[in-house]
């Protein structure tokens, strides 16, 4: 099992790339399902996730070729992927695929949607809490589904005639919801109104590859979506946006070792809420038509409150991250995770590295230290794996990541990226 080792104390200075959003890719890459034509994503970033929902996707019929790929000054960042969903073989997602990723139980709405039933597993909890497919279920049931949880499935049958549009009001933001909710409403008749919609950049990214497609959806970035259901898609080309939870995270990492960066490609406009934590911490931002440029020159850190909140809030994506920034920080933090359950696991790793962190609730309250200390750390989940790199990019000495499969799930090329910005990061294999 490949683990990362990171010997810290030195400043960052050059250009990182920022690829293609996970969180953006997988829903576009379900889309496919809603289409006989071929649909074609380019900036799709090489992740173990990507290639883990193409095998499931395969499962249903759908064959995903590598078209291309856009070099960077990281290399090979980047690809292009054709889906062609022309012919559906099997609309049951069974347990041994959907339990290694949770957004691959999203098939459920297109594969209802388009071909009137679906059987797929339920995901199950994760390390990050339960977060239950409950919302989801309920908006295909606004639809007309009728749904039956059988033997850890849940079989889904759409009415005669097909989805029928109408009004789903969400009682909490839910990504995933709003994500399931708008794939099967763009082919059901009729006009489907989704309120209290999550506004998250990722959930507008599915709604304009949709329009491409012939979708009709109106309110984009808004809590209130309207679709207009269409009797079929055809196939399109949508280029997957920037990540935000990378350019958020690589700017966390300038603003702790020092140094100046300019993140290439970034947008500024997806993650203003944690920039502007990062700048009251001592870092200094600013965005060009390049992407965002953040140094720390000098100036100490300071502490800063912050509560995570769905888009456009402090996203629950950055906590970790942010956690780790302030455990270098002049005073003390108190960071609320309001999103998941149990997203604090990442606190007794990185006291192994000498963080002062007290735990109460869903508040954890982070004292700043003059120094970490190099460590053998486990990773626990992806963004939980990646405030451990920022820790060992500052502590003292040698940092061994141990687990480190969950980084290749979202981030990639991570220690090339570092490592051409003079941080000593080495894989080692095995």
């Amino acid at each position: 099992m490949d683990r990362i080792r990171i010997i810290g104390g030195n400043r960052l200075n050059g250009v990182i790339p920022i690829s293609g959003a996970k969180n953006a890719a997988l829903p576009l890459m379900i889309a496919s399902l809603l289409t006989k034509e071929k649909l074609v994503l380019d900036n799709v970033p090489r992740l173990s996730d990507v290639r883990q929902l193409s095998r499931i996707l395969g499962n249903h019929g759908v064959d995903v070729t590598v078209a291309g790929k856009r070099n960077g000054q990281d290399g090979e960042i980047g690809q292009t992927l054709k889906l062609d969903a022309e012919m559906i073989v099997d609309t049951c997602a069974p347990y041994e695929l959907v339990s290694t990723m949770r957004a691959s139980f999203w098939v459920i709405a297109p594969l209802l949607a388009r071909m009137g039933e679906a059987r797929v597993s339920l995901p199950g909890g994760c390390a990050i809490g339960t977060r239950p497919v409950d919302l989801l279920l309920m908006a295909l049931e606004r639809l007309g589904a009728t749904i039956e949880i059988e033997g850890g499935y849940a079989v889904a049958k759409a009415p005669a005639g097909g989805l029928k549009g109408a009004e789903i009001a969400f009682p909490k933001v839910t990504v995933g919801g709003t994500h399931t909710a708008l794939m099967a409403a763009v082919l059901a008749n009729g006009t489907t109104v989704l309120h209290n919609a999550a506004r998250e950049p990722e959930v507008t990214d599915l709604a304009e590859c949709l329009i491409k497609m012939g979708a009709r959806i109106r309110g984009l970035g808004t809590a209130t979506l309207e679709i207009d259901g269409v009797p079929r898609l055809s196939g399109a080309q949508h280029a997957v946006l920037p990540d935000r939870i990378e350019t958020g995270t690589y700017a966390m990492a300038v603003a702790m070792t020092g140094g100046d960066v300019l993140l290439e490609g970034a947008r500024a406009d997806h993650l203003q809420a944690a920039l502007d934590m990062i700048g009251q911490a001592g870092a200094t931002i600013a965005c060009n038509n390049e992407g965002i440029r953040v140094s720390r020159n000098g100036s100490l850190l300071e502490a800063v409150d912050v509560a995570t909140d769905p888009f456009p809030g402090f996203p629950t994506d950055l906590q970790a991250q942010f956690m780790a920034l302030m455990t270098q920080a002049n005073g003390t933090s108190r960071i609320a995770e309001t999103i998941f359950e149990n997203r604090f696991m990442h606190v007794q790793e990185l006291a192994r590295l000498g963080a002062q962190i007290r735990l109460s609730g869903d508040i954890a309250t982070v004292e700043g230290v003059a120094r970490l200390k190099g460590a053998q750390v486990m990773a626990t989940d992806l963004r939980a794996s990646v405030s451990l790199v920022i820790a060992g990019l500052a502590a003292e000495g040698e940092t061994m990541i141990n687990r480190v499969y969950h980084l290749d799930r979202g981030f990639e090329q991570l220690e090339t990226k570092l490592g051409r910005c003079g941080a000593d990061v080495t894989r080692i294999s095995g």
